[in-house]
């Protein structure tokens, strides 16, 4: 009976075992059908070029954030240059300036000072803004800028005054003399400077300068106006080489002064005319660059005497 139950029992394990190791090899044969199937899908282009796209799209990369803010940095551009944010601010701005000036608050008012050979008309216009507009469209420091930029307009100042006035007054470049250029008649500053093209006729008070440009102008004027004679003779002055002056006195009298100590000159010239009274003479140039060796140019110099076999003499 022992022997029977032994076999029985060895009977029933091998019964038990035999399901076990049929249950392992078809789970070891299913993993390795899943491994194929995700290989093969690894392998297929479709899937690997949706797998590229997802990389890239994930926002968590760095590279997603780069593309896209290059994406936004082309379309600004592309709205910027094609005129498109140019047309809405102004479309923006003509509304409020509308909204403005129905409530009132709309330049009646420019009133202008300061000004004597600036044009109103060129003044206006550099202003950027006029009667009839909103008043907050008046930009004090831009307007400023702008005057500036014209000839004659050293600085300037504008205030706004609310509801629907603005105040402009303007510092101008002070005129000195006038300078004859081989481009036209320009009234210059103190320092020889050119500020614009002017008519003689608005400025006959100014002393006249020619030939190259007058650097010094304020010096020469100053230092013949201590010479009493001399200023009371001096029409027009000419700067030589940019080196030294010519002075052009009545009579069209050219004094030719020398490039160092022209002051000390200045006063030789006053003494000539004074005490020797030497324009008195027929005399056309003087020529006062070498000290104490001064030239005299007649201007209808005397025939030469001659003897009476008709040689000169």
């Amino acid at each position: 009976m022992r022997s029977v139950s032994a076999a029985a029992n060895a009977s029933r394990s091998r019964s038990r075992a035999t399901p076990g190791r049929r249950s392992a090899s078809s789970r070891g044969t299913a993993k390795r059908g899943s491994y194929d199937r995700r290989s093969r899908v690894k392998n297929n282009p479709f899937s690997r070029l949706f797998t590229m796209i997802g990389e890239a799209l994930n926002p968590r990369r760095p590279a997603f954030l780069a593309g896209v803010a290059i994406v936004l940095m082309v379309a600004v551009g592309a709205l910027y240059f094609g005129g498109t944010f140019h047309r809405a601010s102004a479309a923006v701005s003509h509304a409020a300036s509308s909204i403005v000036a129905d409530a009132g608050l709309e330049i009646s008012t420019i009133q202008l000072s300061g000004n004597r050979y600036a044009s109103p008309g060129d003044i206006s216009a550099a202003l950027g803004f006029g009667p009839g507009q909103s008043v907050f469209a008046a930009d004090p420091q831009q307007a400023r800028a702008n005057l500036r930029k014209l000839y004659w307009i050293k600085d300037a100042q504008i205030s706004v005054r609310y509801p629907d006035a603005v105040l402009v007054h303007v510092v101008e470049k002070e005129p000195f003399a006038l300078w004859q250029s081989d481009h036209g008649l320009y009234a210059v500053d103190r320092k020889g400077l050119p500020i614009a093209r002017v008519e003689a006729s608005q400025f006959k008070h100014l002393p006249l300068f020619f030939g190259g440009e007058p650097d010094g102008a304020a010096d020469l004027v100053h230092a013949i106006h201590a010479h009493r004679a001399v200023a009371a003779r001096v029409k027009a002055m000419q700067r030589v080489s940019g080196r030294r002056w010519n002075l052009i006195l009545d009579d069209s009298v050219l004094v030719k002064l020398p490039e160092d100590s022209w002051q000390t000159e200045l006063a030789a010239l006053e003494r000539l005319i004074v005490e020797d009274g030497v324009l008195e003479r027929d005399i056309s140039e003087i020529d006062l660059r070498v000290h104490d060796n001064y030239v005299f140019v007649l201007r209808h110099p005397a025939p030469p005497h001659k003897n009476p076999r008709g040689e000169p003499t």
